[in-house]
């Protein structure tokens, strides 16, 4: 089983609706650390009700693009570990800009990859002693993650195989696109690095999920997206290791 999860962006759509599923499972994770730019604002209310209603729910300040911000939280981590290991890292937290090819200008790209690639990278390398560590106190365990994983949260539309698929006015996305794009390359560098270290590292795609990203539009709710997402979780395995999985388990060419 799962002992500890930690996963970014959770106050709110996938990630929040992530951490729900979590809870609720029959073997809940002893630790489930729920993290977010900032914990005690408005759109936090509804993480901070669940939390209070479950104590291995622990709320933590993170924001991915500040360093500093990134290696607090793995200080307060390691103390609520207590010389354990961390099972699963999810890099949830990401940004869109609804911009086309004719506005997207070096701001936006340069924000968006910050958030959606530097971001995923600074949490990753931070944690990555706690995964490994995680892998070697479960030498036993088969490639997956119960051993040590990390997952990045992607996208179809960071695939290049399937742009003219995916491609139209309302989903040009241009920053987004090449920021998923950029983060798939990192995910399979990531496989590469760690894969000596019994660290399974595999980019995700939700789905199109009716989030504030996702908007109303689309063709999943949060629900059905995570159900989904917390099935290919309980099963991926070294064959996932370095590509790109959708939410119903298909493989997606990079």
């Amino acid at each position: 089983m799962i002992s500890s999860v930690l996963i970014t962006g959770c106050n709110r759509g996938i990630g929040l609706e992530l951490i729900k599923k979590f809870v609720a499972k029959s073997s809940p994770p002893e630790k489930i650390f729920a993290t977010c730019r900032n914990p005690e604002g408005p759109r936090s209310e509804e993480l901070r009700n669940l939390a209070s209603k479950h104590a291995n729910i622990v709320i933590l300040p993170l924001d991915a693009t500040n360093i500093d911000s990134v290696k607090g939280a793995v200080v307060e981590v390691k103390k609520h570990l207590n010389g354990s290991g961390l099972n699963l890292l999810i890099n949830n937290a990401g940004v869109m800009s609804r911009i086309n090819m004719d506005k997207v200008d070096a701001d936006d790209m340069i924000d968006t990859f910050k958030t959606n690639v530097v971001g995923p990278m600074q949490v990753s390398q931070a944690f990555y002693p706690l995964l490994k560590k995680s892998a070697e106190d479960n030498a036993h365990a088969p490639l997956g993650c119960e051993k040590a994983a990390l997952v990045n949260m992607s996208s179809v539309l960071g695939s290049i195989e399937k742009t003219s698929l995916t491609f139209d006015v309302e989903k040009q996305v241009i920053s987004y696109r090449i920021s998923k794009a950029a983060l798939n390359m990192l995910t399979r560098l990531q496989a590469e690095s760690y894969k000596n270290d019994g660290i399974l590292c595999t980019a995700l795609h939700p789905g199109w999920v009716k989030t504030d990203m996702g908007t109303e539009r689309a063709t999943l709710t949060t629900d059905q997206s995570t159900t989904g997402i917390m099935e290919v979780l309980s099963s991926l395995s070294e064959t996932q290791n370095g590509i790109l999985v959708s939410w119903d388990g298909s493989v997606i060419p990079w």
